[in-house]
Parts: structure tokens; C-alpha cells; sequence
């Protein structure tokens, strides 16, 4: 009589009672890897504008639309693409993303026009819409849902350490080697993520129908449509100052330019440490407490920072707090959209995420262009503090009306519904094509 053959070590085979699943905080690292790469391309275009306008014989800005076409691309691309994609493992969409995201990267590298170029961002950023949005799904997935904020924000670091360390990386080869060959590196990086991530990671399935009409629930819940709109509105808050963040801090980086690059290094290093503080601290305390502790103290440093702008000692350590409640803002914000999911379709409500803060970052720009128009720089981030407070009422209401609604359905046991197994959605192959669960 032969041994009974074991599982191997895949989702749903040896799974705690929080649904998390063995190893869960490496396949996050592997995905990190993927958001590393995503972020590097990103964050570097900026830093090397200039040669490409000059290669390209155009003019900086016009060049300037490479930023904001891969911008658009990559919000209308995210939810469209993980909709089409839902049905397919995890692991297959997350390989063919940075496929696309490599491909259109090396295309960027070899294209000699401008327009081919432009195109060329339109295949990148298709490939890193779907890639960020289903890496965090992939996570939370992965890890359950007591582990969820800190799945999320190890993935998270992969676009945090690429502000730090990326974005600065290409652009030296940029400036050393030019512009080709920092795609050329940022293609290489995708390329390594993908393979990490198609030797590393289970093949992990959302559960649930697979008809569009189903995949696109979340577009129907009022819940869902509530927390996507807090996000437009906190992150256009969070991005007016970055974005003209050598507006807000001028009286230090007029005087020396070399600041400029200083404070976003604080910025980008402080972001990393808050994120991973905000992932952990939001499977322990939840979302909402986080939410509503670090928007506090984002809008609180606002209305100090044109007190603390003038000299570089008090301006690091603005910028310091600054990116530390950032990004302390990502991790528990999808933690919370994950959780209103129906019908666990999460990599379609993450998708949405991606293109809301897109969409952020578009329309941060416009107000604070129109306040800088109107002479108000010097309140860039007493303006930014307006949506902050927003943020912080809208959440606060959230919350409330959440703890009534437990005690009504607590009273009221007959008309309450029942809760879905946790982390239900996830699903895996094993044993020769058998689903586990």
C-alpha cells in the first residue's frame, strides 16, 4: 500500500484560520519586485525629459505629454484590463502585464519618433495598470484578511524603495549612457520581476462567476463608489504639495538647488517607513483608525509646513512627516476598499484604486496650477488641507454608520446577512488540475 501523496505547498492546502497562506510574506516580496519595476518607470521619466526632448527634437514640453499619456493610459487601462482578465490565475495575468510592460518599455528604448515613442508609453503603461492592481489583490489574496494591510504594504514597497532608489538609479544612467539605455534598465528590471514571479508565485484564482456583468459589481455598490470617492479626494490633497513641492519649499531650494533632490529623498524614505507602519498597524488597529490617525496628521503638518519652509532643518523635517503620512495612507485605504468588495472581486476594486489616484494626481495638478496662477503658492499645503479635512469627515461617517448598522443587525439577528466565508475568493490548482479552496 502506497503513502497517501501530499499537496504541495499551494493556497488553501495549509491555510490559518485567518485564510493566510504559508509564505504569503515572500510571494509579497516577489510581487514587490513587479511594483519596483512599475514605479522605476514611473518616477523616471521626470528625471530625464530633457535628453529625451533633445533626442527626440522637441521641446520640453511637449515632451511632457509622455507623463501625462501614459497617465491616462494607465487609469483607463487598470479596471479595463482586470475585468477582461478576471477569470485567468493571478499568476498568468501578473506575467503577461509585466510582459506588456516590458515590451512597450523596449519599444520606448528602440522607436526613433516621437509619436512611435508616445505609443510606445501607451503598451508600458497598459502593462503596469493591470500589473499594480492585481499585485495588490494578489497579496491580499495571498495573506488573508488579518494579514491583508501588511501583504499589501510589502507589495507597496516595491513602489516606494523605486522613489528612493529606482527613479535615482535610471536617472544617473540617463544622464551617464542616455535616455534608451534607462528603458533599457527599466525593462531588464521587469523582465527579472516576471520571472521571479512566474517561478515563486502559486497559481491563486479569485473566486466568484466569471460573467463581465459579475466581474463588474463593484461599479455597483454604493459602498465601494463611496471609498473610491474619499480616495480622489484625500490623495488630490496629498498631491497638490508633492507635486509642486519645489514651489512649497522655494525659500530653501532657491538658495541651494541641491535641496530639491534632498527633500525627495526624505520624502521618498520617510513614505517607505510609513507605509510598512501603516500595512502592520491596520491589520492590528483597522483601517479606519488608521486612516483617520495619519489624515489627521497629514492635514496638522500642512498648516505647519509654511512655518517650517524657510530654513533646511525645520524643511526636512516638514517633508519627513510629510511622506510619512502619505503613504501611510495607501495600504489601510485599499485594505478597507478590499474588505467592501462584493462578491470578493478584488483585483477589479483595486484596479479602481490605481485609476482614482491617477486621476488625483491629474487634478491636484490643474488646482495647484490655478492656485500658483492666482498668487497663492505660499498656501499650496493650507490649500491642500481643505480635502484632508474632507477625507477625515467622510471617514468619520463611514465609520459611525458602520457601528450602527452592526447594532441594528446585532438586534435585529433575523434581517441580518450572513457574512461570506473569509478569503472564500481565493483558489488554487492542485493535484492535477483540482481546485482547492
Amino acid at each position: 500500500m502506497t503513502a497517501p501523496r501530499q499537496k504541495p505547498d499551494t493556497v488553501g492546502s495549509a491555510a490559518s484560520s485567518a485564510g493566510a497562506v504559508p509564505h504569503w510574506r515572500a510571494y509579497a516580496i516577489a510581487l514587490a519586485f513587479g511594483t519596483f519595476a512599475v514605479g522605476t518607470d514611473a518616477f523616471v521619466i521626470a528625471g530625464i525629459l530633457p535628453s529625451v526632448a533633445a533626442s527626440l527634437g522637441v521641446t520640453p514640453a511637449v515632451a511632457g505629454q509622455l507623463v501625462t499619456v501614459f497617465s491616462i493610459a494607465y487609469a483607463l487601462a487598470s479596471p479595463l484590463l482586470s475585468a477582461l482578465t478576471a477569470a485567468l490565475s493571478r499568476r498568468t495575468t501578473l506575467v503577461a502585464a509585466l510582459t506588456t510592460f516590458t515590451l512597450g518599455n523596449a519599444l520606448t528604448a528602440l522607436v526613433p519618433s516621437f509619436p512611435l515613442v508616445l505609443m510606445a508609453r501607451v503598451v508600458a503603461a497598459a502593462g503596469a495598470g493591470l500589473f499594480a492592481a492585481n499585485a495588490s489583490a494578489t497579496a491580499a489574496l495571498l495573506a488573508g484578511g488579518r494579514n491583508r494591510g501588511r501583504a499589501i504594504a510589502l507589495t507597496m514597497f516595491g513602489l516606494t524603495s523605486s522613489l528612493v532608489l529606482g527613479a535615482p538609479l535610471g536617472t544617473v544612467i540617463g544622464n551617464a549612457l542616455g535616455w534608451r539605455m534607462t528603458m533599457w534598465f527599466v525593462t531588464a528590471v521587469g523582465l527579472l520581476a516576471g520571472a521571479v514571479i512566474f517561478v515563486r508565485l502559486p497559481d491563486v484564482r479569485e473566486g466568484g462567476g466569471s460573467g463581465l456583468a459579475e466581474r463588474l459589481a463593484p461599479l455597483r455598490s454604493p459602498i465601494v463608489l463611496y471609498d473610491l470617492l474619499r480616495t480622489l479626494i484625500v490623495y488630490v490633497g496629498v498631491y497638490i504639495p508633492y507635486t509642486y513641492i519645489s514651489v512649497v519649499y522655494a525659500p530653501v531650494t532657491l538658495i541651494e538647488p541641491l535641496w530639491l533632490g534632498v527633500l525627495l529623498l526624505v520624502f521618498g524614505i520617510a513614505g517607505t517607513v510609513g507605509n510598512l507602519l501603516a500595512g502592520r498597524l491596520s491589520d492590528r488597529l483597522g483601517p479606519e483608525r488608521v486612516l483617520m490617525a495619519v489624515s489627521s496628521g497629514l492635514a496638522i503638518t500642512f498648516l505647519l509646513v509654511p512655518l517650517l519652509n524657510t530654513v533646511p532643518p525645520t524643511a526636512v523635517i516638514a517633508v519627513a512627516l510629510s511622506g510619512l503620512f502619505s503613504f501611510s495612507l495607501t495600504a489601510p485605504q485599499q485594505h478597507l476598499l478590499i474588505s467592501h468588495a462584493p462578491g470578493r472581486k478584488i483585483s477589479l476594486v483595486t484596479s479602481l484604486f490605481q485609476s482614482t489616484l491617477y486621476a488625483a494626481v491629474s487634478l491636484s495638478a490643474a488646482i495647484g496650477a490655478l492656485a500658483i496662477k492666482d498668487g497663492l503658492a505660499n498656501a499650496l499645503t493650507v490649500l491642500a488641507t481643505v480635502p484632508i479635512v474632507l477625507f477625515i469627515a467622510m471617514t468619520w461617517r463611514q465609520s459611525v454608520r458602520q457601528v450602527e448598522r452592526s447594532k441594528d443587525q446585532r438586534y435585529r439577528p433575523s434581517l441580518a446577512r450572513p457574512h461570506p466565508p473569509r478569503d472564500r475568493g481565493v483558489t488554487t490548482t492542485v493535484d492535477g488540475g483540482r481546485p482547492d479552496v
